[in-house]
This record gives C-alpha cells, sequence and structure tokens, in this order.
C-alpha cells in the first residue's frame, strides 16, 4: 500500500477515531484482496465471506489472537482506539467486542499512516488465522 495523498500529520498526533477511521478501511480492504485471492465467486458470495472477518466479533477475537506480538507502541494505540468515547455501538454487537474492534482498526490505521505495510501484512495474516481457526 501508498499514499496516494501526501500529509505532514503524524500519526501519533491524530485521535483514535480518525486512526479507526483510516485502519476501517485497511482492514476492510485487506480482507477484500484475501478473499478475492481465494478464488473467483459472485459478488454476493464474496460479501457474504467479507462479512465472516469484517465484524466486531471477529476483529475482537484477531486483536486478543494478536495482542502478544505487538510492540509497546503498538499496544498504546490499540488501546487508545479501544478506550476512545464512542458514543454508539451498533445493535448486533457487544460493546466489548466494538472497542476492541475499534482499537485493532485504530492500530491498522496507525501502522498505514505511518508506511509501515511490511508489518500491517504480518499482523493481517495473524488476524485471518484468528477467524480461520475460531469457525
Amino acid at each position: 500500500m501508498s499514499f496516494f495523498i501526501e500529509s505532514d500529520n503524524s500519526p501519533k498526533q491524530l485521535p483514535p477515531q480518525t486512526l479507526a477511521f483510516m485502519g476501517d478501511t485497511v482492514y476492510d480492504l485487506l480482507v477484500r484482496d484475501y478473499i478475492i485471492s481465494e478464488a473467483n465467486r459472485p459478488v454476493g458470495e464474496l460479501n457474504r465471506r467479507k462479512v465472516k472477518y469484517v465484524n466486531c466479533e471477529s476483529q475482537a477475537k484477531s486483536a486478543e489472537f494478536i495482542m502478544d506480538t505487538l510492540t509497546e507502541t503498538e499496544v498504546s494505540v490499540y488501546k487508545r482506539g479501544r478506550n476512545a468515547n464512542v458514543k454508539t455501538v451498533p445493535k448486533n454487537a457487544c460493546a466489548a467486542d466494538y472497542h476492541s474492534a475499534t482499537g485493532l482498526e485504530a492500530l491498522f490505521g496507525y501502522l498505514y499512516l505511518n508506511g509501515e505495510n511490511d508489518r500491517i501484512k504480518e499482523l493481517f495474516s495473524k488476524c485471518i488465522e484468528a477467524v480461520n481457526t475460531a469457525t
């Protein structure tokens, strides 16, 4: 992944919700890339498979699975995202999973904005492993 727009914003200075906003997109794109790499399928089936990976429960499991492999900085970013003050939680999610998923998204947003693409790939492969072994 590379930047299309150059910015002087330091990821360390951005609010956790902003990091999660970016990380949500990064994570979703990685999942879509992973799913289409498996096999060519109709779009409806691709979307059903995507939902297996991109939901609060799966992302919370992924966060727990990778936690012991994170650096101190990464744990700090994750916790900032997890502890962010969110106004609403989706009806189909428990609050704890939603907060953990937000932390994971903040981490992926931080890594992306920091240009740490190899680390993103490494952590994402562990996230896929976590979801695939849980089902």
